[in-house]
C-alpha cells in the first residue's frame, strides 16, 4: 500500500491598500513556482482588515498584475473582510480563557512609558520585538479577569502572553515546553524550536483585535492558513520573527502550523527594502513601460 504525499497548498495574501511592486512580484512567483513543482495548489487571499485604507481599485489591480505574471487560482477569493464572525469566535475562546486584555494605549503612549526613567533600571534602548517595542503591560491589570465579564466589543485587546504560556503548560502536552515549526530552504533552514519561557519578553503583550477592525493581522492570518488548509506559508525575512507570535496562537487554538519558507527580501540601490509607497517599482509601471512576465522574473532574480 502507497502513503499518499500531504497535499501542497501555497497562499498569496496582498492588503488592497496600494500597487503591487517587485518584492510582492518576488513573493507570488516563488509561492507559484514552489506549489507547482510539489504538483500541489497555489490560492489567493486578499487581505483588508484595515477598511480605511483598502481600495476596490486597488485589488482590481492586484488581481490583474498576478494574472498577467501568469498566476491562477481557484475562485471565489478569500477575503478578509467576510471573515468577521470567524475572528470573534476565536477571540470570545480566548477571552473566556482569561487570556486577554482591553488596552487604551497609543503608540505615544507606549514610547512614553517605555522613555520614562526609572529607578534601578537599565540605560539600554527599550525592548523591540516582531511589531515594534514590547508593550509595557500598563493595562493589563486594569481588568479583573476572575470575574466572568462580557468580551468587550470594539475596542483593542491585547494577548496576555505570560498567561497564555501558562495556559498552554497546563492543557497541552509539549513535550520540552517549547513549540516547534520548520522552515524549508529559507533564510534560516531546519527545525526551529521556540522556548515558552522566552514568549514573554520576545512577543510581549501582542494586539490579536485593534479597535473598529475586530481582528489584527496576527490572529487573522492564522485562523485564515487553518481554513484555507495551507501547508506551506512563503513570505519575506522581515516576518521571520512574527512566525513564534503565529505558531503560539496556532497552539492556543488547536491549529496546524504549515511549514514556512521565509525569502530574502528584494531592496531598492540603497539597501532599503520596498514598501507600498515605492510606486516607481509597482509592477502597473513595468508594464507601462513595455516589460514582460520574463522580464520582472529577471528583475527579481528568478
Amino acid at each position: 500500500m502507497s502513503l499518499q504525499r500531504p497535499e501542497h497548498r501555497q497562499r498569496f495574501a496582498p492588503s488592497r491598500t496600494g500597487p503591487l511592486h517587485l518584492g510582492h512580484a518576488f513573493s507570488a512567483l516563488t509561492a507559484w513556482d514552489a506549489a507547482r513543482l510539489a504538483g500541489g495548489h497555489f490560492l489567493l487571499r486578499i487581505e483588508d482588515i484595515d477598511q480605511s485604507r483598502a481600495r476596490p481599485a486597488w485589488e482590481a489591480q492586484i488581481l490583474d498584475d498576478l494574472a498577467w505574471l501568469g498566476l491562477a487560482w481557484p475562485e471565489p477569493v478569500l477575503r478578509q473582510s467576510s471573515r468577521g464572525r470567524v475572528y470573534a469566535d476565536a477571540l470570545r475562546v480566548l477571552w473566556a480563557r482569561g487570556l486577554l486584555y482591553p488596552c487604551t494605549c497609543t503608540r505615544r503612549d507606549i514610547a512614553a512609558a517605555l522613555s520614562a526613567p526609572q529607578e534601578g533600571a537599565s540605560t539600554l534602548a527599550p525592548a523591540t520585538g516582531p511589531d515594534g517595542l514590547l508593550y509595557p503591560g500598563t493595562c493589563r491589570q486594569k481588568t479583573d479577569r476572575s470575574q466572568a465579564l462580557e468580551r468587550p466589543e470594539r475596542v483593542t485587546l491585547r494577548l496576555d502572553t505570560a498567561a497564555a504560556v501558562a495556559w498552554l503548560t497546563a492543557h497541552r502536552d509539549l513535550g520540552q515546553s517549547a513549540l516547534l515549526c520548520f522552515e524549508d530552504t529559507g533564510t534560516r533552514p531546519g527545525r526551529q524550536r521556540i522556548a515558552l519561557s522566552s514568549l514573554p519578553d520576545r512577543i510581549g503583550d501582542i494586539v490579536l483585535a485593534r479597535q473598529g477592525m475586530g481582528t489584527s493581522y496576527h490572529l487573522a492570518v492564522v485562523l485564515d492558513d487553518a481554513h484555507q488548509r495551507v501547508s506551506h506559508v512563503t513570505r519575506g525575512e522581515d516576518l521571520f520573527d512574527a512566525t513564534a507570535i503565529h505558531v503560539l496562537l496556532q497552539a492556543l487554538l488547536d491549529l496546524p502550523t504549515p511549514r514556512y519558507h521565509h525569502h530574502r527580501l528584494i531592496r531598492d540601490a540603497g539597501g532599503k527594502r520596498l514598501a507600498k509607497r515605492d510606486d516607481a517599482r509597482a509592477i502597473a509601471v513595468y508594464r507601462g513601460d513595455g516589460a514582460t512576465p520574463s522580464d520582472i522574473r529577471r528583475l527579481v532574480g528568478l
